[in-house]
């Protein structure tokens, strides 16, 4: 009795070309003896499915098989010369090609049509920044020892790019397809062709300058634009900027990670500033005025009389940008009393006398603390 197919692939008798494809994509991925060790069974079903597959996207054989309920038409007497559903027969260019290739790479394999992409190594290096300049932005030039592309060989390896001849095993095209035979049948692989590694190419006199490599050591002077509002321990990646790969592609990355130096006087939290100032008591009292740093100079603070040591005043737009943005953080200073370090007499005297003017009652938490001492004793 002839096997079903469509039932094998789980589609319709009126299933499309692509819905078959992907119907088989599917099973062959699942079923793949390689990716099934420890599942005997899993070999005959892959074969069972390669079978349908084999019949049902050919439309000449599918025709015959709808009609006759064989791909050969009424003269069939089995698949293959066996009869018993094998690799025999197969033939793998144009679409069944590409999808075998697909499950190839489900695991690891390296069936593909198009040529290998190459990518160059990323270069990771950190950079020192002041808080100035990750807050408010910078361009920094700096010094990055790469590699290149030869650029007198472009990256041929061969003398003033020329002296070289195609590839006579790939013809050109870097690539070969291997045969295989396994417990399952034939299978044809494509891989990198090992002659001329790839390239298509196969020198004929070494460019001198690379010594045939195709690429150089250099040391290479790069602007990099720092954004504002970049923190510490962020990186930054310039596309491109990285090393050349050896062959024909594409240039890896450059990382750089940012190394916030602390400053002496402000601290950073987010995009706000803190800063603690410490001012001789008597500005509290009386009130005054301090210069403070920020980012783009000194800032006067006016202070009230009869400030509270520990007070916090709040500057606008005065502490980092906010990075991709116009807008910025505050710079948050607090205010700490500082008691002088001597008195002489008049001093001592003055402020006696000022310590006597003062009720208690101008001392509210001084007084809440003495009168819950006493109720503690």
């Amino acid at each position: 009795m002839a096997k079903d197919y469509y039932k094998i692939l789980g589609v319709d008798k009126s299933a499309s070309e692509d819905e078959i494809k992907s119907a088989y994509r599917k099973l062959a991925k699942k079923y793949h003896p390689d990716l099934n060790k420890d599942n005997p069974e899993a070999a005959d079903k892959f074969k069972e499915i390669n079978e349908a597959y084999e019949v049902l996207s050919d439309s000449q054989k599918r025709k015959n098989y709808d009609q006759f309920g064989s791909a050969d038409g009424p003269q069939f007497s089995g698949f293959g010369s066996n009869g018993g559903g094998g690799f025999s027969g197969f033939d793998f260019s144009g679409g069944f090609d590409d999808i075998f290739g697909d499950i190839f790479s489900a695991f690891g394999g390296t069936r593909s049509r198009a040529r290998r992409t190459y990518r160059g190594e990323d270069i990771n290096l950190s950079l020192n920044i002041s808080l100035k300049e990750a807050c408010l932005g910078t361009t920094k030039t700096i010094s990055v020892t790469r590699v290149e592309t030869c650029p007198k060989c472009a990256g041929t390896g061969a003398k003033d790019g020329t002296k070289f001849s195609t590839c006579p095993d790939c013809k050109g095209a870097g690539r070969v397809r291997y045969q295989q035979s396994t417990i399952f049948g034939t299978t044809i692989r494509e891989g990198e062709c090992q002659t001329c590694g790839g390239t298509g190419k196969v020198i004929k006199e070494k460019c001198t300058y690379c010594s045939g490599k195709g690429v150089v050591r250099t040391q290479k002077n790069i602007d990099v634009k720092i954004p504002a509002g970049i923190d510490d321990d962020q990186i930054l990646k310039m596309t491109g900027q990285g090393n050349a790969p050896a062959r024909p592609g594409t240039n890896g990355d450059l990382n750089i990670k940012i190394n916030l130096v602390p400053d002496k006087l402000l601290t950073r939290k987010g995009n706000d500033l803190y800063l603690d100032v410490y001012v001789p008591f008597t500005t509290l009292l009386l009130g005054g005025e301090i210069a403070v740093p920020t980012l783009e100079g000194e800032f006067i603070l006016e202070i009230k009389e009869l400030t509270q040591s520990g007070t916090i005043m709040r500057i606008k737009n005065k502490g980092a940008k906010i990075l991709h943005k116009e807008s910025r953080g505050d710079l948050l200073v607090t205010l700490k009393a500082e008691s002088p370090k001597s008195l002489d007499k008049k001093s001592k005297d003055a402020l006696k006398a000022l310590a006597e003017s003062i009720s208690m009652s101008n001392y509210p938490k001084y007084k809440k603390y003495m009168d819950t001492s006493k109720e503690v004793k």
